[in-house]
């Protein structure tokens, strides 16, 4: 664990770990995400597990059923096309104010988180770029210098997080991401305001693309099954190996 990256809480590691299955599928639409069950697998109380389904609700991961409790949605390319297009209108637009403001201490720590995430890429570490794939991102959002577009572009960044994170298990992904973010970081220093949203907007098409060659199918493997094949589903998904 890096200096970057502190031991994630009980609620966290539940929240993420359903969140990945969601995205891969493990978890399909309609899978009830029972409290007790997944207390159980994760060998916590079910204080964490109603927060940490209360979270994914809040993103848009889990819907509450009356007499049901939550159970795990429906994701179609065309709704998460419909979510990277604002994503990437709203990074575009925090590019765009951060070649318009930035200050010359910002663009030094854009620059040395830009080297940050070289070094993960060079060693092929997946996690660790991630993690600073998401204080790169934050980098921009704070040299823009309008607090309430960070805050609400952070707010949708949350809901499609799941997904981003996914891009980096795509071969070759890394470097690709990497070059992205030099073309990016190149544009909001010289100051050029419409190459630095163009060249944002274009890397979260990137990003997309890279999703759905990883999770072609957004959770449809499960589609179908009775609620009791459901369960079992639910019940055996992180038992499996990873």
């Amino acid at each position: 664990m890096t200096m970057t990256q502190k031991k994630p809480t009980q609620t966290e590691r539940v929240r993420a770990s359903l969140a990945d299955e969601i995205v891969r599928g493990s978890l399909g639409p309609g899978v009830p995400l029972d409290e007790a069950s997944i207390a159980r697998r994760f060998q916590v109380s079910r204080t964490p597990v109603r927060e940490a389904i209360r979270q994914l609700e809040a993103i848009g991961f889990a819907e509450a059923r009356p007499h049901r409790g939550a159970v795990v949605p429906r994701f179609t390319p065309e709704k998460l096309n419909e979510m990277f297009t604002v994503m990437a209108e709203m990074e575009a637009l925090c590019a765009r104010y951060a070649a318009r403001h930035i200050t010359p201490a910002e663009r030094l720590a854009l620059e040395a988180l830009h080297e940050t995430c070289r070094e993960a890429a060079k060693r092929g570490d997946a996690v660790e770029y991630y993690a600073q794939n998401i204080l790169f991102h934050d980098a921009i959002y704070h040299a823009g210098h309008n607090a309430f577009l960070a805050e609400m572009t952070l707010s949708v960044r949350n809901r499609v997080a799941p997904f981003r994170k996914l891009q980096f298990e795509r071969t070759g992904r890394l470097p690709e991401s990497l070059a992205e973010h030099e073309r990016i970081v190149e544009a909001i220093v010289r100051g050029d305001e419409e190459g630095a949203a163009a060249l944002m907007r274009d890397h979260m098409r990137l990003v997309r693309e890279s999703v759905g060659s990883v999770a072609p199918t957004l959770g449809e493997a499960t589609a179908g099954l009775l609620p009791e094949e459901m369960e079992r589903v639910q019940a055996s998904a992180v038992a499996a190996p990873r």
